[in-house]
Order: structure tokens, then C-alpha cells, then sequence
């Protein structure tokens, strides 16, 4: 039922129905407030009233931190994102109100962002809002559209394909022998890393209890596809293994990810090598381990691959091996 009412100098509708909120709004006219009260009934009679009253008094920057309550904390890689989540709580699109959130808004953020960072960064940060909106959407009530659908996204940036050298080896890890003011742990991640193809959190998250020097493996609970595996170890991955300290905490890598990056940047500027990044190892693990493991199931089930087109993107022969085996 709604009701009009004249009050101070604007007219009032009120608009209720049991089993619905009441809905209150202004106008100039008593005519607008009638054809408003109606269009509203008109809608709850046939259900397709959305309402929008609490995205109303939201803005992007509040579902933003409710998500860094809510949600970051569940994800594999809660510290990694919370960073990033915050970094966009800084940027003016955080005030933005959500209904005023349009696709518009979203492009615009895009362009300026794509001056500033990588589209790689971009599209990862755009894939957050959406994911943000739809939590809001389906989770707390908040009856807005996801402007992130109607976005066209950067290309996706071409994958990388940096193979260390054997000799590029040998100067990196020379350029990682521990001295004064050098981490102990930089020399045995790379070795690790080049030995075994594991991804950089899995070696920093690898513990004693789950080693076994006898049957040359190492048990990773929690991968990145959700999955657990067993790695197994080398000759040479055994013996790094063996010569390194016990750490109180149980980690065969007791290092954080900021002092890894910096001491491997270190170490990478020493070595002249300033192209390389810590991910290039696995790429360079996955195609050495390919040489010694034809059958690609067995090589997936070593590096944690869940498909060949992702396998593929880390997997770079040498074109004159190749050549050789079809000689």
C-alpha cells in the first residue's frame, strides 16, 4: 500500500507490503511521487523488483575491505592478494558508490592502470573486482550489476620463456654463496627449485616431516591446483638437502617471500643476469625434467600440471635435441 505526504516542501512516498521492506523516497511533485509508489507495486507484483537500498550507502572501497575480511583470508594466497587489495583500496575508484560503478568507470581504471603496470597486472586486478561484485551479489545482498562482464580486457601478455644456461647456473649460484650480509637459503632455493620444478610457495612451505631421504621424495600437501603430490628427489636435491640446518619451525626453507626476492635480486645483479626472475627456474626445471622424462604423464605428475595446454606454457625444448630425434 502507499501512501503520499506533503513534508517539508517536498512530497513523501511511502511505499510497504508485508513480507517486503518499506520503501521511502522524495520528489518535487505529487505526481512524481504517485507514478514512483506505482511503479514499485507494480514490480513486487510481478517480482521484479530489485532492490538497490543498500548498494545505495556502499561503496567499492567498503566490499572491498568486507572481502579482505570475509574472503582473502580462505584463499591459498591470502598474503599475495591481500597486498594487492589493499594497493586498490588507494586508488580513487575505491570511493566510487557501486551503483555509480558502471563499465564506464571499469574502462577508464583500465587505461590508467595499463600506463602504470603490466596488462598481465590489469587483467588480475580486473578479475578481482568481478570476483569481488559477484561476492557482493550472491552473498551479502547487494543488488548491483557486474560492469566487469562488459569490459574488454588487455591481450593477455606473451609467456615467458627464459631457460637458465648451465652456465648461467654456475654464475648464479656463485653469486649466491653465503657471505657477509647474504641469507643462507637463496643458494639451496635455487638448487631446489632447479632440481625439482616446484613452485616457489611450495619450496618456502616444504617442511622436514615431509621428506624422506630414504625414498627420495617430498610430500606437498597443498598445491596450487588444490591438490597434493609427491616430488621426487634428486642425487643432487638429496645432498642440498643434507647439508642444510634444522630450523625450530620445521621448514627446510625458513625464509619469507620479501627476503628471498630481494637476496635472489641480489644475487641475480651480482651474476649480470638481470632478465631472470625466481619463476624462470621452473621453466627451466620443467624442460631439463622433460629431457629425462619423455612420458608426459609422469612429467605432469612432477610438476603439478593438471593439463598439457598448461604444461606446455612451461615446457621449452631445445629445437637442435629435437632435431636429433627425428634425424
Amino acid at each position: 500500500m502507499a501512501s503520499i505526504r506533503f513534508r517539508s516542501n517536498k512530497w513523501q512516498a511511502r511505499v510497504s507490503r508485508k513480507g517486503e521492506q518499506s520503501l521511502v523516497s522524495t520528489f518535487q511533485s505529487k505526481e512524481d511521487a504517485e507514478r514512483w509508489a506505482r511503479s514499485i507495486e507494480v514490480e513486487w507484483d510481478r517480482g521484479t523488483y530489485t532492490n538497490t537500498h543498500q548498494a545505495q550507502k556502499t561503496n567499492f572501497g567498503e566490499l572491498i575491505e568486507r572481502y579482505l575480511r570475509e574472503v582473502t583470508p580462505t584463499m591459498r594466497g591470502v598474503k599475495e592478494d591481500t597486498i594487492r587489495l589493499k594497493a586498490i583500496l588507494r586508488k580513487p575508484i575505491a570511493k566510487v558508490n557501486t551503483l555509480l560503478l558502471n563499465s564506464s568507470r571499469i574502462a577508464q581504471y583500465r587505461d590508467e592502470r595499463l600506463k602504470e603496470v603490466s596488462a598481465g597486472t590489469v587483467i588480475r586486478e580486473l578479475a578481482y573486482f568481478s570476483s569481488i561484485i559477484n561476492q557482493a551479489r550472491r552473498e551479502w545482498g547487494i543488488n548491483i550489476a557486474n560492469p566487469v562482464l562488459l569490459v574488454r580486457k588487455p591481450p593477455s601478455p606473451q609467456g615467458r620463456n627464459r631457460i637458465l644456461t648451465y652456465e648461467e647456473e654456475q654464475k648464479l649460484l656463485h653469486a649466491c654463496e653465503p657471505k657477509a650480509n647474504r641469507n643462507i637459503y637463496t643458494r639451496p632455493f635455487v638448487i631446489l627449485a632447479l632440481e625439482t620444478a616446484m613452485r616457489r610457495g611450495e619450496l618456502l612451505g616444504l617442511k622436514w616431516a615431509n621428506i624422506d631421504i630414504h625414498k627420495r621424495t617430498a610430500f606437498i600437501l597443498l598445491t596450487k591446483n588444490g591438490e597434493s603430490r609427491t616430488v621426487p628427489l634428486s642425487t643432487r636435491a638429496i645432498e642440498t638437502l643434507q647439508g642444510l640446518p634444522r630450523s625450530i619451525d620445521g621448514r627446510v626453507l625458513p625464509i619469507n617471500f620479501a627476503a628471498l626476492e630481494t637476496n635472489f635480486k641480489r644475487a641475480r645483479d651480482r651474476a649480470e643476469l638481470l632478465d631472470l626472475r625466481i619463476h624462470d627456474l621452473r621453466h627451466t626445471a620443467v624442460t631439463r625434467l622433460a629431457g629425462k622424462l619423455p612420458n608426459l604423464i609422469e612429467l605432469s605428475a612432477v610438476t603439478g600440471h593438471k593439463s598439457l595446454s598448461m604444461l606446455k606454457r612451461y615446457y621449452h625444448p631445445n629445437p637442435e635435441q629435437l632435431a636429433k630425434k627425428i634425424a
